[in-house]
């Protein structure tokens, strides 16, 4: 890694409470809507979602890495089968509706290291761009039946929480800030490839 080893967990330990902060501002923010996964017949689990930071993968890596060896390699055989699939659709020209390579029985099986966007996917949200304009999310299927009737329903404001991760990501890579190939990669594909070499 670009960092030492006491630095790189500590780095780790700051993004697990960055994504402790994300979850109390989405609590907040479903439960004014009255959202709920519980029970949800829409799983957002066959999204897809495309990952950017190379700190978030060496934090799901650590998840993955805490499993035991049947586990981890019955979600690796899964997440082979989702690229191949996923390339295939890609191919034809359409979006992958595939279902998460780490959701067991309809729940994520490393919950507890989902990345950003699996965490902030749900409820209204805005961003606000470095040009001063500012994107919008409407949030899920279902959250949007749940607001269709009102006025102006509550939103959470990713712009903090990204501005959060980038300056993380830019002391867990150090010197080779700037200088790494882009992450643009889906969760499976994190998977297949390992760890992230830095």
């Amino acid at each position: 890694m670009a960092r030492g080893k006491a630095e790189q967990r500590e780095l780790l330990q700051e993004l697990r409470r960055l994504y402790d902060d994300m979850e109390t501002s989405y609590n907040e923010t479903a439960s004014r809507i009255g959202l709920s996964c519980s029970g949800c017949r829409d799983n957002c689990c066959v999204s897809f979602f495309q990952h950017h930071t190379y700190i978030e993968w060496a934090y799901f890596w650590e998840g993955l890495n805490a499993c035991g060896a049947q586990h981890k390699a019955a979600i690796r055989k899964q997440a082979e089968e989702y690229v191949e699939r996923s390339r295939e659709k890609l191919r034809q020209g359409l979006r992958p509706n595939l279902m998460c390579p780490v959701n067991e029985s309809g729940w994520c099986s490393l919950y507890g290291f989902r990345l950003m966007i699996c965490r902030l996917h749900g409820v209204p949200n805005i961003v606000r761009m470095p040009n001063g304009k500012m994107r919008s999310f409407p949030g899920c299927t279902v959250c949007q039946e749940l607001t269709r009737n009102m006025n102006a329903p509550p939103a959470m404001d990713r712009t903090p929480f990204y501005h959060r991760l980038a300056e993380l990501e830019k002391r867990f890579l150090g010197s080779k800030h700037g200088k790494m190939p882009k992450v643009n990669l889906t969760l499976a594909e994190i998977i297949v490839q390992g760890p992230p070499r830095i």
